[in-house]
């Protein structure tokens, strides 16, 4: 009987090894080479447009600092998040793939989750904070006029200090930072769920207030933004022309706001169900070939924002230094830049070829 009861103990504990120390070197890629090499041009790509993109809107928004409007600052931290996510962590990933392992041991995965985690939450709960100043100004007008620059600032210390707390949690015992299943990247342990209760809390607890939470918010800010918009042109209509293209250029900044939270969700959230598919799934029930395919997906998020910015041609006003004139002549293309004036905010119409 003792002999059954320590082999079911062994048993036991064997099945709470993680998934990622039970086949031999759990930094050693688990893709052909042929794949790496693939994935590693991606990241290589995505990495130089990326930096790119949000460096030259940080750049641009630098000339003009001190007019920056709330919406503005909110948008310029964004950037500032895709850029951290870009540079920091992209070289680690790029050169594992071109060399077929992950390079930097257990240090460096670490380091590597934690920066991943951090701009991400980043990202995400400054996209959270944007949805409920686009759902203050379009549906409740007397509330939103009263944000001004300093809460823009108190917000993002806020989403800094939140983004550093649950990133750092791993670091307290309480959870980890492992490789991917391929093994050439690395994220949250997700597969302590499959460990204990203690495991469970702590996957679930990043699920509702890294995702789900900050993901409500921004559906329910939209949505409500949505059902306001059909009623909005009569009550806008009431009062002067200067509140009536504020109004118009706010409705601008959001569906510029909409298209950012829409590509970041579209980005992630593969991703998410895939990870909590492996925490609380059969072990081995996602094909490794198959993990990594979301995981791209997500690395390509902090690339989009710009390209939003270049295609709607609507950069926030911060990278513009100066007004424009309206120009008369009419064609079929058109597209609507902001200018921002000491006063007063006019939308201008501007005339592509």
């Amino acid at each position: 009987m003792s002999g059954m009861a320590s082999d079911h103990n062994t048993s036991s504990q064997e099945e709470y090894i993680p998934n990622y120390l039970q086949k031999g070197d759990p930094f050693a890629s688990k893709l052909s080479r042929e794949a790496d090499i693939i994935a590693g041009f991606y990241l290589t790509v995505i990495g130089i447009l990326s930096t790119l993109g949000n460096g030259y809107v940080i750049f641009m928004s630098s000339k003009r600092k001190k007019k920056l409007r709330p919406a503005e600052i909110m948008t310029v931290n964004l950037a500032v998040c895709d850029l951290g996510i870009s540079v920091v962590g992209k070289p680690f990933s790029i050169i594992s793939f071109f060399c077929h392992r992950w390079m930097f041991g257990w240090i460096g995965c670490r380091w590597y989750g934690w920066a991943g985690f951090f701009f991400g939450c980043g990202s995400l709960i400054t996209m959270t904070a944007v949805s409920l100043d686009r759902y203050l100004k379009i549906c409740h007008l007397s509330y939103g006029t009263w944000l001004k620059r300093h809460h823009a600032f108190i917000c993002l210390a806020i989403i800094w200090a939140y983004a550093t707390f649950w990133a750092t949690v791993p670091f307290a015992g309480v959870g980890s930072y492992a490789p991917e299943p391929f093994g050439t990247s690395c994220t949250l342990d997700w597969w302590l769920a499959q460990a204990s209760v203690a495991g469970q809390v702590f996957v679930l607890s990043i699920l509702f207030f890294c995702l789900l939470l900050p993901t409500a918010v921004i559906v329910f800010s939209y949505v409500k933004i949505i059902l306001k918009v059909k009623s909005s042109t009569k009550e806008v209509a009431h009062y002067d022309t200067r509140i009536q293209n504020s109004h118009i250029l706010e409705m601008k900044l959001t569906k510029v706001a909409m298209l950012i939270c829409a590509g970041f969700l579209i980005a992630w959230i593969p991703y998410a169900v895939v990870s909590v598919w492996s925490a609380f799934g059969q072990p081995d029930s996602v094909p490794i070939q198959f993990s990594v395919v979301p995981t791209l997906l997500a690395k390509s998020a902090a690339m989009y924002n710009p390209i939003i910015y270049q295609v709607i041609d609507c950069k926030f006003a911060c990278c513009r230094s100066g007004g424009l004139k309206a120009k008369n002549s009419l064609k079929k293309s058109r597209t609507y830049t902001i200018s921002a004036h000491r006063d007063s905010m006019v939308m201008n119409e501007t005339q592509l070829e």
